[in-house]
């Protein structure tokens, strides 16, 4: 096995085990909805095993960063379907991140409200909002009663996915957004159900799961996990325990795959190697493992062949190779991604990298 041989998890085959992971990038159109030239983005990617989308908003209160699409409007829905439209014709398959960034955004984007957490607690650092970068604002705990909203935001979000024509949905549990911060103690503080003890803290993450699976048949849910990810102020005083639970509990909800971000190398860092989680959650997880962070063609294949992942997860690498899978079949020359045009400009840096032999 390696990550150009077929792969099937519940009734959906890939044609191989590359994933192109979920990439910000910033090019949504007025109303937060999917920029036109997304089409041409995904569909020049549709050689991928799997294309998990950019996280995309479950309501206006979840957005945190400028011109990132969302889920819960008709006008992101009809967007969203002419990707997928163009993703399907191309012989592809393609699931929707549904995002909720909670307290990692700031009233310059909320009309002036507060951001929402788990706790009322600060982070450090900046976030860059319509009116330019500022520091983050300390947020407002959400209410016991808000709470059920929330996860109805993420069943609607799911709904919408169906409606739009994806096959599946990642729900974004990673890199300290809201069901990140609501799982991990160093970010919640909170005294009721959804708080306190590993067995509260995990309760929201896994009702939106249910949620969304109930929406979509618990095979057709990912779930994306970061146990490693600092930034935004993250923290937990045991991520082993946290992790191995959280991966224990949606292994019981029979969730179709679990993404685990976890650096091994390359501009993305790297981790000691006893503190490497992956192996523990191999062990305990049932469903397929898809596994990121720094991977290239040789190490990827080599954690497919170990027996260490199902899936191998690249963003940098398909954001500047359209054709990934065929650059690997052929062991090609690899683009170099233009860092400044990550999250700027249209064209450029977007649909403008070129193929083999163009």
């Amino acid at each position: 096995m390696n990550l150009l041989t077929r792969y099937k998890f519940g009734d959906i085959e890939l044609s191989n085990r590359v994933v192109m992971a979920p990439m910000t990038r910033c090019r949504a159109i007025e109303g937060n909805v999917p920029n036109p030239l997304a089409v041409t983005y995904y569909t020049q990617r549709a050689t991928a095993g799997l294309i998990i989308t950019e996280g995309s908003q479950v309501s206006p209160q979840g957005v945190g960063y400028v011109r990132t699409p969302g889920i819960h409007s008709p006008e992101q829905v009809a967007g969203w379907k002419k990707v997928t439209d163009a993703i399907h014709r191309a012989g592809g398959k393609i699931f929707l991140q549904l995002w909720h960034v909670g307290r990692v955004s700031h009233p310059d984007f909320l009309g002036g409200k507060l951001p929402v957490a788990p706790s009322a607690f600060p982070l450090e650092g900046e976030i860059h909002t319509p009116q330019g970068k500022k520091k983050f604002v300390i947020p407002r705990a959400l209410e016991l009663d808000e709470i059920a909203g929330i996860i109805e935001e993420f069943r609607n979000g799911a709904e919408n996915a169906k409606a739009a024509g994806f096959d599946g949905i990642e729900i974004h549990g990673a890199n300290g957004y809201l069901l990140d911060q609501f799982l991990r103690d160093g970010s919640n503080k909170r005294t009721d159900k959804y708080g306190g003890s590993l067995q509260n803290r995990v309760r929201l993450p896994l009702e939106v799961a249910e949620a969304v699976a109930g929406v979509w048949g618990a095979e057709r849910v990912g779930y994306r996990i970061s146990p490693h990810f600092s930034n935004y102020s993250m923290s937990d005083t045991d991520p082993l325990q946290t992790f191995s639970y959280l991966a224990e509990e949606l292994n019981n909800i029979k969730v179709g795959y679990l993404h685990m971000i976890e650096p091994v190398g390359g501009r993305l860092g790297s981790i000691n190697k006893e503190a490497r989680l992956a192996p523990i959650i191999r062990d305990i997880f049932k469903g397929a493992l898809i596994l990121n962070g720094g991977y290239d063609a040789r190490s990827g294949n080599e954690a497919i062949e170990k027996g260490e992942a199902d899936l191998i997860s690249f963003g940098v690498l398909f954001l500047a190779n359209p054709d990934l899978p065929l650059r690997f079949m052929k062991n090609a020359p690899l683009n170099s991604a233009d860092v400044a045009t990550f999250y700027a400009g249209e064209e450029k840096g977007y649909i403008d990298y070129p193929e083999m032999g163009n």
